[in-house]
C-alpha cells in the first residue's frame, strides 16, 4: 500500500541545505496499524507530509496503492487527499462555527456527494465513534476527546483507504489518550490502514509494528 524508497527531502534553512529525511525507506502493507516514531527534528513531520500526499520527496519514489505519487501535479495530490486519506491532528483542527455532524461532513460536500447521502454517511461516522448524540453541538460544547472522536469521524467519512495520525494524543490526558488509542485499535480491526506518528514510546508500541526515524533516517522496524 505504502512503498517509500530511498526517499529523500531537503530544506534551506538560512546558508544551509538541511536533509530532512535521508534515503527513507520503508513498506506498509494494507490493513496494517504502524507507529512511526521519533524525537522532535527526528523527520517524521516530514515523512508524514510525504506519506500523506501533503509535500513530494526530492529524492527516491513513492507509490500509494501502487499510485506513483512523486510524479503527480498539486491538483492530483489534493484529489488523493480528498479520496484515499483521512487525517486526524493533534490539535483537532475542527472549524469552531460548526457542529459536530457539519465539521464531519465537510469532506463529502468537497466531494460532492448529493446530501441524502452526505447525511448517512455523517450518521455512521458519528456512530462508529460514540458521539451520534452529540451530533449538534459546536466544538466548543464539547471535552478533548470528544472533539478528537469528531475529528476521527470527519476522516472516516469519506471510507479512505489510509488513516493518518498525526500525533492524535499529544493535547489529551492519559486516561482520554488511551481511549482514543483503543478506538483506534478497534477501526484497525474492522480493516482500517492506520499509520500513526508520535514521539511517545508508551503509544508507539501500542501499534502491532513500530517505525523508528532518527535524522532523516529509518533506523529500525520492531514487531
Amino acid at each position: 500500500m505504502i512503498d517509500l524508497k530511498e526517499v529523500c527531502k531537503f530544506y534551506q534553512v538560512g546558508d544551509d541545505r538541511v536533509r530532512a529525511l535521508d534515503h527513507a525507506t520503508l513498506h506498509i502493507y494494507p490493513k496494517e496499524f504502524v507507529s512511526i516514531i521519533g524525537p522532535s527534528g527526528s523527520g517524521k513531520s516530514t515523512l508524514m507530509n510525504i506519506i500523506g500526499c501533503l509535500d513530494v520527496a526530492d529524492a527516491g519514489t513513492y507509490s500509494l496503492d501502487g499510485l506513483p505519487i512523486e510524479e503527480y501535479s498539486e491538483n492530483q495530490l489534493a484529489k488523493i487527499r480528498n479520496q484515499k486519506i483521512g487525517f486526524v491532528f493533534q490539535s483537532f483542527n475542527l472549524i469552531s462555527k460548526l457542529t459536530a455532524e457539519e465539521n464531519v461532513e465537510l469532506p463529502l460536500i468537497y466531494q460532492k456527494v448529493r446530501r441524502s447521502e452526505r447525511h448517512r454517511r455523517v450518521k455512521d461516522a458519528l456512530a462508529k465513534v460514540g458521539l451520534e448524540n452529540r451530533a449538534k453541538h459546536l466544538p466548543t460544547e464539547l471535552s478533548g476527546g470528544q472533539q478528537q472522536r469528531v475529528a476521527i469521524a470527519r476522516a472516516l467519512v469519506t471510507n479512505p483507504s489510509l488513516i493518518l495520525a498525526d500525533e492524535p494524543t499529544g493535547n489529551l490526558d492519559s486516561k482520554t489518550s488511551q481511549e482514543i488509542m483503543e478506538m483506534f485499535h478497534e477501526l484497525h480491526d474492522q480493516g482500517n490502514t492506520i499509520v500513526l506518528i508520535t514521539h511517545d514510546n508508551d503509544i508507539a508500541k501500542q501499534a502491532p509494528r513500530s517505525i523508528h526515524i532518527l535524522d532523516g533516517k529509518v533506523t529500525e522496524v520492531t514487531r
